[in-house]
């Protein structure tokens, strides 16, 4: 075998192993996305079929409601969407962009959730924006207050 065959297959054999290992998470990186992405689904779902839910007894479902219930399904169901395509692909980079735009969704809506009163709640978004945080951190290697984890080129 010549010197330029045999470097080409080790090229091969190292780029193969290389793409095989990065296809690899944690399983609990995995349960972060599929927790959720059940949350956001459900959270969807139940705003687009029954948004009173979501507000007190003594409130006013009306016209405006019903609106703004409909983005937050949107909003939320195309989250939990992508979350899913991106794990089923495994695509690390696209995963890791998905995770660090849902933590910070989640520290958002418990900043709201503060200054709105509903002090029960946030300690729940809270965590599973944290969650989310950690994971992204865990897919790209950097924490993501870093450059590094907004970069993945995955």
């Amino acid at each position: 075998m010549s010197e330029i065959a045999r470097v080409n297959k080790s090229v091969a054999s190292n780029t193969r192993r290389k793409s095989n290992s990065d296809l690899v998470m944690p399983w609990w990186v995995w349960a972060i996305v599929l927790v959720g992405a059940f949350l956001l689904g459900a959270g969807g779902f139940i705003a687009l079929v029954h948004p009173a839910m979501f507000a007190s007894p003594q409130d006013e479902i009306n016209g405006a409601v019903r609106i703004y219930a409909g983005y937050v399904a949107a909003r939320d169901l195309g989250l939990a969407i992508m979350l899913i395509a991106a794990l089923s692909l495994r695509a690390k980079g696209a995963l890791n962009m998905m995770m660090l735009l849902i933590a910070l969704i989640q520290i958002l809506d418990a900043l709201i959730d503060l200054q709105e009163g509903r002090y029960l709640i946030v300690p729940g978004v809270l965590v599973l924006g944290l969650l989310f945080f950690a994971g992204a951190a865990r897919l790209s290697g950097y924490p993501f207050w870093k450059v590094g984890a907004w970069k993945l080129a995955n």
